[in-house]
């Protein structure tokens, strides 16, 4: 008997340390990333990776470029911004002022809707893979928080606009700008900026070149809100608190 609670105790011991060097590593990864730019992303790999399996004859080809912050149009922060999460230079990873009202509308009947900010779509984009799971969500926020904790919200925005996804393959604001209107991505203007948030829901079905009725009006929506929020003075004004 006493063997056996021996093996139990060596093997919670295990596990406890497991844990333990998995939240190191997960704290020493975000630490990190707040100098040193990714690479890649986990939605990159994921994407490559499905692209091995499909019945795709054309071969997968990844669009993307890294530019800092100063190097990608301010007209194109405030579009995802106004688009995403209008609430991203004051909440610390969760609005949860949103998720409380995505809850009502779903409870009166209606579709449930995201609530995802900014920060949480940095955590899952980059450290996780896609998917709905109980743990996957858990793994999501945990990263949210320390992104929030590690990161200033310049850099979490900068991440951002590296490894969103614009379409099929195109990720980040340069690979967005180049591909579909052949410029650099500091050169964006202010309907070229809201054209690409409008996209960010769903960039595998919405389309940035010959955009439907639904992109088009969102487009008009966002710049509107753009307009609303005060502007790209607005949004630097805030990012400096």
């Amino acid at each position: 008997m006493s063997g056996r609670r021996g093996i139990w105790r060596r093997l919670l011991r295990l596990a406890l340390l497991s844990v333990l060097a998995l939240v190191l590593l997960s704290v020493l990864s975000v630490a990190a990333l707040r100098f040193i730019d990714p690479w890649t992303s986990g939605f990159m790999m994921q994407a490559r990776i499905n692209s091995w399996f499909d019945d795709d004859p054309k071969p997968y080809v990844l669009r993307q470029q890294w530019r800092d912050l100063d190097q990608i149009s301010p007209q194109l922060a405030l579009a995802v911004v106004a688009s995403e999460d209008q609430r991203f230079p004051e909440h610390g990873g969760f609005d949860f002022k949103q998720i409380r009202a995505a809850l009502a509308e779903a409870s009166d009947g209606g579709r449930m809707r995201g609530a995802s900010t900014i920060s949480q779509q940095v955590a899952k984009n980059v450290f996780l893979w896609n998917g709905r799971s109980w743990m996957r969500k858990g793994a999501e926020a945990w990263f949210t928080v320390l992104i929030e904790v590690l990161w200033p919200k310049e850099r979490i925005l900068e991440v951002y606009l590296n490894v969103a996804e614009f379409g099929p393959g195109i990720y980040g604001a340069q690979g967005a700008a180049r591909t579909y209107f052949r410029k650099d991505a500091a050169r964006l203007t202010r309907p070229e900026a809201a054209r690409l948030a409008a996209v960010l829901p769903n960039p595998k079905r919405l389309h940035v070149v010959n955009p439907g009725p639904y992109v088009l009006r969102r487009q008009a929506q966002i710049e509107r809100q753009m307009a609303a929020l005060g502007g790209t003075a607005w949004l630097k004004a805030q990012l400096a608190r």
